[in-house]
């Protein structure tokens, strides 16, 4: 038998896990909810108490039994992950070593090879790989069971995707299940909308949420960090506990190469010179974060123009309450007028964040119009 491996469910997370009716599971959910706050962890906890063969069906997932184990190590045949290649640093590992592990299961991982990995990763999941797994479907599962399809971040799916998959809900295969996850649902079909199940993801409040990460810290080795800071930078991702740990961890980071590292310096660097208010070198600016995701430059700024505009409305900020001094004196020159403005222009620049645009042309048009802000 495998040893018992501790839940991955978050406690936010276990009043909804506790809902879950396993002997009646719909063939579809739409999980959503914010951004780094576990749904993924949970669908994956979700997956493999699904495909789970105990016989007790309340204590899935048993963690002892093939499927468990194959589930776990990458390998089981009837689960299919669709998620960009952005993403799949956060599915389960295949044990490659293992001269007795079954057929690795079908995920999005399978054509990575060493000349690929030296491309830049795609955000976007292909057609192709939309097809290729819609395909599959049409083959009776492996184990007899459960299939289990996972699609995240569902938003992140083309048109011509979302139409495959579109046609696969309305007529379902036989013991297919497909959980989907969207960290913004306004950005999902309304149709496929329909065709699933919504569960709403719970955020934690801001004690249990700063609690998990302090036990979630204290497991790793090496890596000290100060509970001003992790509740700083908890303000700073808005509330999101597993945004907050990737982000520590990539503080502590020495690679210098990695997108998240490259992300969190250059949002460093922008927020200063946000904070320069009508001074801002927006050239200089654009010029030194433009090579980070655009899509994580996008959010600290939209936090910043948050707080300033709470501020300046006689609120106090959400994001950012160690510059509240900062906040407080751009608030005294900004008009409140351009400052919505700009509010409206970030909301639009993030409907096309992943759009493959020049960056650095959209970072040098938005900061000379925060500049503008300021200006009388």
């Amino acid at each position: 038998m495998f040893a018992e491996q501790e839940k991955s469910v978050a406690p936010w997370m276990q009043a909804l896990w506790d809902s879950m009716d396993f002997a009646n599971f719909p063939n579809a959910i739409l999980l959503h909810g914010q951004s780094g706050i576990g749904k993924f962890a949970f669908a994956l906890e979700l997956t493999k108490s699904l495909l789970c063969e105990s016989t007790h069906v309340a204590s899935r997932p048993c963690n002892q039994c093939e499927a468990c184990h194959w589930f776990s190590t990458g390998n089981h045949p009837d689960f299919i992950a669709l998620v960009p290649e952005t993403h799949r640093r956060l599915l389960p590992h295949a044990d490659y070593e293992s001269d007795e592990s079954p057929k690795k299961g079908k995920t999005a991982r399978d054509d990575s090879d060493g000349e690929a990995s030296e491309k830049k990763e795609k955000k976007n999941i292909s057609i192709e790989e939309t097809r290729n797994a819609i395909e599959s479907l049409s083959i009776g599962s492996h184990r007899g069971g459960n299939r289990v399809i996972l699609i995240y971040p569902l938003e992140m799916l083309r048109s011509d995707s979302a139409n495959t998959l579109l046609k696969s809900l309305e007529e379902p295969p036989p013991n297919t299940i497909f959980i989907l996850l969207a960290d913004r649902l306004d950005r999902v079909l309304p149709t496929i909308r329909s065709r699933c199940r919504l569960l709403t993801a719970p955020r934690p409040d801001r004690e249990q949420g700063l609690s998990w990460l302090r036990a979630q810290l204290l497991k790793m080795d090496g890596l000290k960090v100060s509970d001003a800071d992790i509740a700083s930078i908890y303000d700073e991702q808005g509330g999101a506990p597993y945004s907050v740990l990737d982000s520590l961890i990539a503080r502590n980071s020495k690679d210098e190469k990695d997108e998240l590292t490259i992300a969190i310096q250059a949002s460093r660097y922008l927020l200063q010179s946000m904070s320069q208010g009508v001074r801002i070198n927006w050239l200089d600016s654009a010029e030194k974060t433009h090579k980070a995701q655009y899509s994580y430059l996008l959010g600290a700024m939209q936090r910043w123009t948050s707080d300033l505009q709470a501020v300046a409305q006689g609120g106090g900020p959400r994001y950012y309450p160690k510059h509240l001094s900062t906040l407080k004196a751009l608030s005294q020159t900004a008009k409140i007028s351009k400052l919505h403005h700009f509010w409206r222009s970030l909301v639009q620049a993030r409907r096309h964040e992943n759009h493959p645009l020049a960056s650095r042309v959209q970072l040098e048009a938005l900061l000379s119009q925060y500049q503008q802000v300021f200006e009388s």
